[in-house]
Order: structure tokens, then C-alpha cells, then sequence
């Protein structure tokens, strides 16, 4: 049976850090956030065995710097850690004694700012050259999640005008933005791009798919982004506040442009980057199978904490 979110040593850990002398001052445009996000599976029996991929762990990139990570499995599990085709760091393990429930805590610290100066962009006509077709391909070709119908994309196009790629990027954000409204439980992890568009109702992951959907079929490279994202921009240093997981967008015009198209923001000093794929099925953050009895559920709580 399969698992996911959407899931020492009697407590096994795979844990990073940075280490650091001295006092560390955060510069005024960057913040310092803490985030624990724990997951719990209940089982209506003993499960006999586990195998689980978590991608909890915060990448290390010019905006984001990773000070500490750690990911705790209880019952105690066999724990390894690796680099998926796509880049993100995928904490990979399996547990063979008898269990009634899965717990999967990861707590990171991370510092984060707004995306770095990115290069002059390039024009359509750059896009659509053989070398840049070949070089992002798979960022350039649709998913089953992200497949959008020929009439939206002529809708989009009317839009954009004459607008270049970078300015097109935005563009699209914004227009899928306008079009679908964002409402809890109103899909699933299943639910496709087009799905969502025609309900026009969804979460961020189908905002993003969306958006990615369509910036692919003009012709820009795109990319589906995991991560979290601090909700309250007023909080207080300290303050605890409750939050979930999040998804975002990146494309590529002569650099990889983020955008944030469910809140119509740049990505900055709240987001914290997990994983990238080509849709949410390159990147859950916790997925498995087991050997036992029917899931009698699960629960999943995210924490943020700006430290600095």
C-alpha cells in the first residue's frame, strides 16, 4: 500500500549543519526562519515494513543558506540521504519492525532572501533555438498535471501582446492569479492543471501547476518549486506561527526568474526552497509504501519561527 502527504537510534536522524564561529548578523533584506514540519501516520494494525523518501531538507543556493536541517523517523529506520535527478536532497528510509504509527519530523534552519540580480533576459527567438529546446526540454514539454488546452493558451497569448518572456512570465502569474481562487480542500494531490482552471477553484499547487502549464506552452522553460512559505510578513522575532506546505514557479529567460502566482509576489526572505521538478510528482515531501493494514489516516503540522 502506498503513502503520502498531500507522509533516533530509537529515534533515527539524518541531519545537516553549517557550522559557524562567531556572532552572525542578518542582513536587513534577508530573514532567518526556523520551520518544523511533522508528519504522523496511523495504521489500524501492525505494519511489518516501510519504505518512505522524505525531500524535507532546504537546498543551499545564492538566495538561501541552509544552517542547520535534521529529519527524525520514529520507530527507528535504516536512514540515507542523496541527490535526486532533479537536484533536491531526498532523505531515503525503510523500518522492518512492527509499528501502528510513522512519525517524520524535520526542523530546519534557514536563511533566506530575495532572489539574486539575474541576467539580461532573452527574446522568443532565443527560446526556440534548437540548443535551448534540447538544454530544457523536459522543462519545455507538458505533464499530466500541467497539461493546459489550446484554447487557454491562445487566451494567455491575447493577453501578453507584444510582452517579452520575462515580462511574459509575470504576466502569466498574474492572469492565473485573476482566474482561479484559492480555496482549501477544494482539490486533491491528483487533480490536474485543467482540472483546476475549468473549477476555477484551487490551492497552490494547482496555481502553479497552472502557471507552469502555460508558461511552457509559450514557450518558456518552467519549473514546478516546493517549499514553505512564512504567512505573516508582520510577525514578531520569535513569534511561532502556524504554517503549511507551498509551492511557486521558476522559468527561465536567460536565468531562472521565481514568482510566487498565489500570493502575486517575488520570491524573497519568506520562502524557504525545498525541491524543483516538472510538477508536484517530482516533489512531495514525503512519500512511501508499507506492508500491513489500511491507513487509518494521517496529520501533518507545520511550524515557522522568524529567529533574525
Amino acid at each position: 500500500m502506498s503513502q503520502s502527504q498531500g507522509q533516533s537510534q530509537s529515534r533515527s536522524t539524518q541531519s545537516q549543519t553549517q557550522s559557524q564561529t562567531g556572532p552572525v548578523r542578518v542582513p536587513s533584506d534577508r530573514w532567518r526562519l526556523q520551520v518544523v514540519h511533522r508528519t504522523e501516520f496511523r495504521y489500524g494494525g501492525p505494519v511489518r515494513s516501510s519504505y518512505n523518501e522524505a525531500r524535507m531538507t532546504p537546498e543551499n543556493s545564492s538566495r538561501q543558506t541552509t544552517l542547520r536541517s535534521r529529519v527524525e523517523i520514529e520507530p527507528s529506520a535504516s536512514v540515507h540521504a542523496y541527490r535526486d535527478y532533479w537536484g533536491s536532497t531526498v532523505t531515503a528510509f525503510d523500518t522492518h519492525g512492527p509499528h501502528t504509527e510513522l512519525v517524520v519530523k524535520a526542523t530546519s534552519v534557514v536563511e533566506a532572501g530575495p532572489e539574486p540580480q539575474v541576467v539580461e533576459p532573452v527574446g522568443w527567438a532565443d527560446l526556440a533555438a534548437p540548443d535551448v529546446q534540447d538544454r530544457f526540454g523536459e522543462f519545455l514539454r507538458p505533464s499530466r498535471l500541467t497539461a493546459m488546452d489550446g484554447s487557454v493558451v491562445q487566451e494567455v497569448r491575447d493577453v501578453l501582446g507584444d510582452a517579452g518572456p520575462r515580462e511574459a512570465g509575470h504576466l502569466v502569474c498574474r492572469f492565473v492569479y485573476d482566474h482561479i481562487e484559492y480555496l482549501t480542500g477544494s482539490t486533491n494531490v491528483k487533480t490536474n492543471a485543467m482540472q483546476a482552471w475549468e473549477k476555477g477553484k484551487g490551492v497552490c499547487q494547482d496555481i502553479s501547476h497552472v502557471s507552469v502549464g502555460l508558461l511552457r506552452a509559450l514557450g518558456l522553460p518552467a519549473r514546478y518549486v516546493s517549499g514553505y512559505l512564512h504567512p505573516r510578513p508582520s510577525a514578531g522575532i520569535g513569534q511561532a506561527v502556524t504554517g503549511e506546505s507551498h509551492a511557486w514557479v521558476e522559468w527561465w529567460d536567460g536565468g531562472w526568474s521565481g514568482f510566487d502566482p498565489t500570493n502575486v509576489v517575488e520570491i524573497g526572505p519568506r520562502h524557504v526552497t525545498l525541491a524543483r521538478g516538472r510538477d508536484y510528482s517530482d516533489v512531495p515531501p514525503l512519500k512511501g509504501i508499507f506492508s500491513g493494514p489500511r491507513s487509518e489516516g494521517s496529520s501533518v503540522t507545520v511550524e515557522v519561527t522568524r529567529l533574525a
